[in-house]
């Protein structure tokens, strides 16, 4: 059996109602699948798992118990458990909490895009072909670059894929510049995705431990004619909005490649977009626009350039055209179909991507429009400032001085015991930063979104308070 939580509620007991769902897994089916993985019994899946938490989660249910006596107990269980929705939030960190319109999920949910896979047969599939060329012109805006693909799997992949990409347009260069103050699933990312060419040398570029943005100096320092390419993050890691015209000026002067990586893609209405900063090619993740939080995914990846290197775009693109009688009809151009199955003489191997997602988003911008997007950047930008002001006033000031977006990073005495005075009040702090940067290891991040309410700083400034 699986149980799906439905929204409305028990009218008897006030208690969420699930919907039970019967998964036809017989006893041979299920020992065909353990063979496969070379298991004896289900309860090797999660031998990893200390007995004794395995012990409290066991679920005894009789035997004989209606489907409805089930679903009520089961129903209880869950109750049981704290859901998010119970917690006022300042998590941030790559993934945001904003609100989605209804509309998003009303036109995501149709049939026709839900169940649709990718469209081989653009003659087939005009609407989908339209919604990702649409999706396309709508993230060229985004980032003022001249040409996007029709997305990729996550921000973190299309970062590594614009490496990719700068890899096969300046082939004789060998060494990648990584901000350090970029995400750290980004990077990880990217020295995955590159681990395979043994030429290539990463080389991470510090921050300054005032500002909390990446060292132009140290970065001019390596700017020479091995320079590939330099991936900063806009904003950073901490919240911090990177000086990206200087790096993009001093990449033009190494003829390497300028890539900017931007989780938080809600900035982008407000901050002024990567290519009138010398971007040559703009990566991000686009959570923010539609989709829920969703215990971390999926959400989607974009990645636009310059026209001149479109021949070099990985993944798919939608072009416009015309059909036999004239009328505007859309196609998959510039790549063939099978050019993912190519190996190494592929431009990429991903063959696919989160359309659905992408579908979202292009949804949520059209609804928002230009005015839209930017109205609510300045509401997550006031709000963040805000929380700032308001956690000064009880000693917690910023660990770094530049400018920010919509989180930041506070100085903290105990980040552990802060973590924990917070959630007893019902409140998510933020993330500690020093498991990814030990030397921070004194601060905490914290975001501020349009879900977030001025009269609930108080409580953060005060549960935070309660360690200083």
């Amino acid at each position: 059996m699986l149980l799906h939580r439905a929204v409305e509620k028990d009218d008897d007991e006030g208690e969420e109602s699930f919907q039970m769902r019967f998964m036809p897994h017989t006893s041979s089916d299920i020992a065909a699948m353990l063979d496969v993985v070379g298991l004896e019994n289900l309860e090797q899946l999660v031998a990893h798992v200390a007995a004794e938490l395995r012990a409290k989660a066991t679920i005894a249910i009789d035997s004989g118990r209606s489907e409805a006596e089930v679903a009520r107990q089961i129903s209880r269980l869950a109750a049981m458990n704290s859901g998010a929705r119970e917690f006022t939030s300042y998590l941030g960190g790559g993934y945001y909490n904003h609100y989605v319109p209804a509309a998003v999920r009303a036109i995501t949910a149709r049939a026709e895009f839900a169940t649709s896979y990718t469209p081989y047969q653009a003659e087939a599939s005009q609407g989908t072909t339209q919604a990702i060329f649409e999706f396309q012109t709508l993230i060229t805006q985004l980032t003022a670059m001249e040409v996007a693909n029709a997305g990729m799997y996550d921000g973190a992949s299309a970062a590594a894929e614009a490496v990719l990409m700068a890899h096969r347009l300046k082939p004789k260069r060998t060494v990648v510049a990584l901000a350090r103050a970029l995400w750290p699933d980004y990077r990880a990312t990217i020295r995955t995705y590159l681990s395979s060419i043994e030429e290539i040398e990463i080389v991470e570029l510090p921050f300054d431990d005032s500002s909390g943005a990446t060292d132009v100096a140290a970065f001019e320092k390596i700017a020479n004619e091995r320079l590939l390419c330099a991936v900063i993050g806009y904003p950073n890691a901490f919240g911090v909005i990177e000086p990206l015209g200087a790096i993009s000026e001093i990449a033009r002067r190494a003829d390497a490649v300028a890539i900017s990586a931007t989780a938080e893609s809600l900035a982008l209405g407000l901050l002024k977009p990567p290519g009138e900063l010398g971007v040559d090619i703009a990566t991000g993740e686009g959570q923010s626009f539609g989709l829920p939080l969703q215990f971390g995914g999926p959400g989607f990846g974009y990645l636009a350039a310059k026209m001149a290197n479109v021949r070099q775009l990985p993944g798919r693109l939608v072009g416009e055209t015309r059909d036999r009688d004239g009328r505007r009809a859309f196609c998959l151009t510039l790549a063939a179909r099978e050019q993912h199955i190519r190996r190494e003489r592929a431009t990429s191997n991903i063959c696919t991507n989160h359309s659905l997602c992408a579908l979202a988003a292009t949804v949520y911008l059209s609804l928002m429009g230009r005015a839209g997007l930017r109205d609510l950047a300045e509401r997550n930008v006031e709000l963040a400032h805000e929380a700032a002001a308001v956690l000064e006033t009880v000693g917690i000031r910023r660990r770094f001085t530049g400018p920010f977006f919509n989180e930041l990073a506070i100085r903290v005495d105990n980040v552990a015991m802060a973590l924990k005075a917070a959630e007893a009040r019902k409140i998510l702090a933020g993330i500690a930063l020093g498991r990814d940067y030990p030397e921070l290891s004194d601060a905490l991040l914290t975001t501020c979104t349009e879900m977030n309410r001025p009269d609930e700083l108080e409580r953060l400034a005060g549960a935070l308070a309660e360690v200083r």
